[in-house]
């Protein structure tokens, strides 16, 4: 019986895994063609630098093939947390400026949006199935600084959003190594895996 129960748990980590892949690369795609409706809407140069953005969750990350599973998925549910804040912020943010007078951008922000929140779910479920429930919000993210001007909000904007489509490349690399069977716990790849 625990037998069953084991492989029962394993195949049902392994679909959620295998659909959160195809969640995290649809949503990527959405973010990619939001990016450059952002770009031309905001009338902002695509090859536009921005620097590290405050308040941002950054993917990249050191010894990436060190990582747990478990602190894989933590690090990703907190971050999309974290963008599903600053997206509704720039939802938010975009509507006073520009009124309906941009609905397709609106439009665009609010079903990425969506996709975060429900990335973010996908991610509790993970979690929970490890027996391991996700850990509570502490809020909402960290508005954008008050103190940054329009042009400055935009570029903002443009940092979050790039961001964003990096961890849809992440989050597909941490569900791919989770797939992977590992020796001793069913979440954790042995350091000498790599991605």
């Amino acid at each position: 019986m625990a037998a069953a129960d084991s492989s029962s748990a394993a195949l049902r980590r392994r679909d959620l895994c295998s659909r959160g892949i195809r969640l995290a690369g649809k949503m990527r795609s959405d973010v990619i063609d939001l990016l450059d409706t952002y770009v031309e809407r905001q009338g902002l140069d695509a090859s536009a630098s921005v620097a590290v953005v405050e308040g941002v969750p950054v993917a990249a990350v050191e010894r990436w093939d060190e990582q747990t599973g478990t602190q894989r998925l933590l690090e990703n549910l907190a971050a999309y947390r974290a963008f599903r804040a600053l997206l509704a912020q720039m939802l938010e943010e975009q509507r006073e400026q520009l009124g309906e007078a941009d609905a397709a951008l609106g439009r665009a922000l609010a079903a990425v949006l969506l996709q975060v929140s429900a990335f973010a779910y996908h991610l509790e479920e993970l979690l929970r199935l490890e027996s391991r429930g996700p850990p509570s919000e502490e809020g909402a993210g960290p508005p954008p600084p008050s103190h940054l001007g329009l042009f400055e909000r935009k570029l903002w904007g443009l940092g979050v959003l790039r961001e964003l489509a990096q961890w849809a490349v992440r989050s597909a690399r941490d569900l791919r190594q989770l797939t992977k069977p590992s020796p001793g716990s069913s979440l954790a790849p042995s350091p000498a895996e790599s991605p």
